[in-house]
């Protein structure tokens, strides 16, 4: 198979579809407006979208979605006197695109009404999405790395966005248990080009070893995570000076202190997922000087601290946008711990298929749910977190692999879930949001919970 994006897939939808969209963006060097979901997948995917235009010359503008919204989607197209590339959002709303005057480029990940069966498009609008040529947008390529893609179909230079794409790859979780299928085939090549690094490592972060597992939240380790003080008897354990940078680590430390970690997690009886985020190898990219976990941290920072630009000008190599990513990655991964330590002293609200809480912090929500069933709750039944205020309620719901194994799909739980209260959802079998409208909570839950039962019932591979 060639080393270049035209062979990746032998599915003929893959070329046909990133040629029509290739076609587009050369055919048009105007100022184009790139739209983005405002999570690290959306920033990284926006990242290495403008750097992409600005490698053609093209001018172009970022901005974020917050939410999963079609009445949002429709007022910035109508507000887009040009074309437009839409990253990690809106495959559902076909419509909106072939109502625009100006060229529409959509690049998503995520389930479809239809899917694999992209919809009859105008000419102008140029749909780019891996379900239609049978990669797994849940597992096997995000938004930054079909983003990533596209950008060698547009350039070969571009290989050196792979910072980005695995950003948003570990960003979605994709990393988990190592790269699969059209992931790991960019990241190979990535690999031999040396834009990356793969080394053995420990998934933490900060000044002092004792400050990197006090403060951390993936791993979320029960009885360490927010006590430094039980972080410091367990280090001295394992002969390990707390002050110590995690760097400073020498391969034999450092494969003691994942060892112990392992055991903490797998004595808890913590889902494979948990344990793979300690025990597998990690990601270093030599032009930054950090690791992949690092950069995708800081990008999910900016987006959840509402300035998902900063993230994105970060990657375009602005100083004063990553010391701002910094700052704000303390604030994030506060929030995150904060968040967890509440739910592991009060618990959850608990119904037949399903474990509910409600969280205040909007933009923290969906990353507390993904840790929380790994590293807390129950993980034999999905958690959907709730954010109330004053206007419509944010869902966000997040599964395991055993459970979308059983049949748990809940993008198009969610959907159904919140069309029958008049909102709208979406995302993947394994993490799904929603919007619906407020004071509308209880009938939500009700019917997330009855269609779960629904899915557990159903004989397995139903479906």
């Amino acid at each position: 198979m060639p080393s270049g994006p035209d062979g990746f897939v032998a599915d003929p939808a893959y070329r046909r579809e990133f040629e029509r969209a290739r076609s587009l963006v050369l055919a048009r060097p105007w100022r184009w407006r790139v739209i983005y979901h405002y999570d690290a997948d959306g920033i990284a995917s926006a990242s290495s979208a403008l750097r992409a235009f600005a490698r053609l010359g093209y001018p172009a503008q970022a901005t974020p979605l917050s939410a999963v919204e079609r009445s949002r989607m429709a007022a910035l197209l109508a507000a887009t006197p040009g074309p437009a590339l839409v990253v990690d959002t809106g495959s559902s709303w076909p419509e909106l695109y072939a109502a625009h005057a100006h060229p529409v480029v959509i690049l998503d990940h995520h389930l479809y009404p239809g899917a694999p069966n992209p919809p009859a498009l105008p000419a102008h609008v140029g749909f780019v999405n891996p379900l239609d040529w049978g990669v797994d947008g849940m597992g096997e390529l995000c938004a930054a790395t079909l983003t990533w893609l596209f950008t060698i179909f547009l350039d070969p230079r571009n290989w050196d966005n792979a910072p980005w794409g695995l950003s948003g790859a570990i960003g979605d979780r994709q990393h988990v248990g190592g790269f699969r299928g059209l992931n790991a085939r960019l990241v190979e090549d990535a690999v031999a080009r040396s834009l990356l690094v793969r080394r053995p490592g420990v998934p933490l972060f900060g000044a002092s070893m004792g400050a990197a597992i006090a403060g951390s939240i993936d791993p979320f380790l029960p009885g360490l995570s927010g006590r430094p003080e039980a972080v410091g008897r367990f280090l001295e354990g394992l002969g390990v000076d707390a002050a110590r940078p995690p760097a400073s680590l020498t391969p034999e430390e450092g494969a003691r202190l994942r060892a112990a970690l392992a055991d903490r997690v797998r004595s808890a009886g913590r889902p494979p997922e948990a344990l793979e985020v300690i025990e597998q190898d990690r990601w270093f990219v030599p032009s930054l000087g950090v690791d992949a976990e690092e950069v995708s941290n800081l990008q999910s920072a900016a987006g959840r601290a509402r300035m998902p630009g900063v993230g994105v000008a970060y990657a375009l190599g602005d100083p004063a946008a990553a010391d701002r990513t910094r700052a704000a990655e303390g604030g994030w991964r506060t929030g995150i711990l904060n968040g967890l330590l509440r739910l592991e002293s009060e618990g959850v609200n608990s119904m037949v298929h399903l474990q509910w809480f409600a969280s205040p912090d909007t933009t923290l929500a969906g990353t507390q749910a993904g840790m929380a069933i790994l590293y807390l709750l129950d993980p034999t039944r999905p958690v959907v977190v709730v954010s109330e205020g004053d206007g419509p309620t944010k869902v966000s719901a997040r599964a395991t692999r055993a459970l979308v194994a059983r049949g748990v799909d809940l993008a198009s739980t969610l959907a159904a879930a919140a069309r029958t209260v008049g909102g709208e959802g979406g995302g993947h079998r394994i993490a799904s949001g929603a919007t619906v409208p407020a004071g509308s909570r209880d009938r939500f839950l009700a019917e997330v919970d009855r269609l779960i039962g629904e899915s557990l019932r159903a004989p397995a591979g139903a479906g």
